[in-house]
């Protein structure tokens, strides 16, 4: 089996990565056509305005094939936000999500945020516990109504 790397994500990569958030959430939690939208819009927004020396998106690769994504983007001048973080269903159990966590946040603090930040939904359970499990610390829980369905959303933080 050959070994998986993480590269930039390109402009390139935003079909795949839209088809796969939209596809995943579709099937695995029911959500509408309204969060492939949301994905579309903040990875044009990526593309057409982030700053190389402190945002950056990843794309785990191994032998040609796409396994997922993550992003570090700035949400203000000491806090970076992770975003579009995603595997695969054949990636997971591997390791791989801890390491493009690892990497991403390694990026954030040389990039010289103080802190991190995320929003995801309670559903998520082996990220949320990949969170916990790392130092992230959860500070918001609420119900709410999105892409089509009830969720829990949920608002994580780490200091760097």
């Amino acid at each position: 089996m050959s070994e998986i790397t993480l590269r930039r994500f390109t402009p390139e990569d935003t079909n795949w990565l839209v088809r796969q958030h939209g596809e995943h959430y579709a099937h695995a939690e029911g959500f509408d056509d309204s969060f492939g939208i949301l994905v579309r819009e903040i990875l044009e927004a990526f593309v057409a305005a982030h700053d190389p020396e402190r945002e950056r998106g990843w794309i785990a690769v191994q032998a040609g094939q796409r396994l997922g994504s993550i992003f570090c983007v700035a949400a203000g001048d000491s806090t970076a936000k992770l975003r579009l973080f995603l595997l695969t269903p054949a990636a997971r159990g591997r390791g791989l999500g801890k390491r493009m966590l690892r990497t991403c946040m390694d990026f954030a603090r040389s990039a010289g945020y103080a802190d991190m930040k995320l929003w995801t939904h309670e559903s998520h359970r082996a990220a949320c516990a990949l969170y916990a499990a790392t130092g992230w610390t959860l500070v918001d829980s609420r119900p709410v109504h999105s892409f089509g369905v009830d969720l829990v959303e949920q608002t994580w933080t780490i200091r760097l």
